[in-house]
């Protein structure tokens, strides 16, 4: 681990205490779990019918699952449940310095919770990763079963983007972090949607090609017209999420 990973790649915000069930009006159900290492680490379970596929949901490098209610708003509309945890280091999770391995013994850990406490079968889970989640969400498709994956603003490497940013300088070499997901694509048989904002202007969208053309069949590319990094949703609006729903029954036969 590099100390460098702190500035450059792991942009968390502390908790902030309000009544966020109210002011979301979403059915957040607090979710304290624990991780293989350790960590102590909080989410929220969103439950639509108990039948529905429940989305796992792995949320970029900055913020936290705060950030992201307006997002778990229009998905649980959509008939999903979902499971929004906070990393190491991040939100009301234990302050741990957030590392590429504990952030994927966080995934770990996350997805135990909902087969082992919640008794949810493999095959109604769908594995979602936005930005730096998507390679969490890829290496724990690796590591886990699940009905399908879904890659949104996806980068191949920490490599790949420091060199976008960095005018070709190798700051990767002084960061620890990696997270080449574009190792784990080749070997990734469950059907995988890769979306990414044509305007995107943290990572291009030529970063997110790579990792669609590095995917093993089946798969499916999504671009969104005028989307930057964190917008693919609003600006995709009604199409986003009729794809995410076409793509959903396509792979686990439901909707």
């Amino acid at each position: 681990m590099s100390f460098l990973d702190q500035f450059f790649v792991y942009h968390p915000e502390p908790w902030q205490d309000r009544d966020w069930e109210r002011q979301s009006g979403l059915p957040l159900e607090d979710v304290w779990f624990q991780t293989s290492d350790g960590a102590r680490l909080f989410g929220w379970y969103v439950e639509a019918a108990a039948d529905r596929p429940v989305m796992l949901w792995c949320h970029g490098n900055a913020g936290n699952i705060i950030n992201r209610l307006d997002n778990l708003r229009l998905l649980h509309q959509m008939g999903l449940s979902v499971f929004l945890f906070d990393y190491r280091g991040y939100g009301k999770s234990q302050n741990i310095r957030p590392t590429e391995k504990g952030l994927y013994n966080d995934a770990y850990g996350a997805y135990d919770y909902l087969t082992r406490i919640r008794k949810i079968r493999p095959e109604r889970i769908v594995l979602f990763g936005r930005s730096l989640g998507a390679s969490v969400a890829g290496e724990l498709a690796a590591q886990r079963p699940a009905s399908a994956l879904i890659l949104e603003s996806s980068f191949p490497s920490i490599e790949a983007v420091a060199k976008v940013h960095y005018g070709g300088l190798p700051m990767h070499w002084f960061l620890g972090a990696e997270y080449r997901l574009i190792d784990r694509m080749p070997y990734l048989s469950l059907p995988k949607l890769i979306i990414h904002g044509e305007e995107d202007d943290i990572i291009p969208v030529a970063l997110g090609r790579q990792v669609y053309e590095a995917a093993k069949p089946p798969k499916e590319w999504f671009g969104i017209p005028g989307a930057n990094h964190n917008d693919t949703y609003v600006v995709g609006g009604r199409d986003y999420f009729r794809r995410l729903a076409e793509f959903i029954k396509k792979a686990l036969g439901v909707y």
